[in-house]
């Protein structure tokens, strides 16, 4: 669990930061915890939705760039759903994602370089080959005897078909097309 300071000194430029980037207005949020009750990966989470939500709202982004919880999020949106005042809890939690990855403030750096990976064959794919995303991911992760470990687990799902070894899209050009309207956007 993550240690999360006992006293906490508003910062509101950092908050008035998130709620421009997002769109959200973080101060709506009165503590009903609704998000954290709802939600399917608390089990996964060192800060849960609502108390993140709160350290945001005081500005204190250090402790949640930091955390895991960010990248634990599944974005299955239950928390924006069920949150009476309308936040859209799920964009927060994407623009504190994008934060952490232009900080460099994440405690695990294979979480974002996952993440990264999985953008990158989404781009260039049009959606994700899992192939290359793992081989691409385990080699800037482990390196090759990361990929020697893995290359048995590969073939086996290569032989059971359960992996595909070429990329196949449809809609590859236009997913291209998405990333070049959203890129500068967070």
């Amino acid at each position: 669990m993550m240690k999360i300071p006992e006293a906490i000194v508003p910062d509101e430029s950092a908050r008035s930061k998130v709620e421009s980037l997002s769109g959200e207005r973080i101060a709506a949020c009165y503590q009903c915890e609704k998000c954290t009750n709802g939600c399917p990966v608390t089990f996964a989470m060192d800060i849960v939705p609502h108390k993140l939500m709160r350290l945001v709202h005081y500005g204190a982004l250090d402790p949640v760039l930091r955390s895991r919880t960010v990248w634990a999020c599944a974005s299955c949106e239950t928390c924006s759903t069920r949150c009476p005042n309308g936040i859209d809890i799920t964009h927060v939690m994407d623009t504190l994602r994008q934060l952490s990855l232009r900080e460099g403030s994440n405690a695990q750096k294979s979480t974002p370089l996952f993440h990264r990976e999985f953008l990158s064959s989404v781009r260039r794919h049009g959606r994700v080959h899992e192939a290359g995303m793992i081989i691409g991911y385990t080699l800037k992760n482990e390196g090759i005897p990361g990929l020697l470990r893995q290359a048995g687990v590969g073939l086996k799902l290569l032989l059971r078909g359960k992996l595909k070894p070429l990329p196949r899209s449809h809609a590859a050009g236009q997913v291209k097309e998405i990333f070049k309207q959203a890129e500068g956007e967070v």
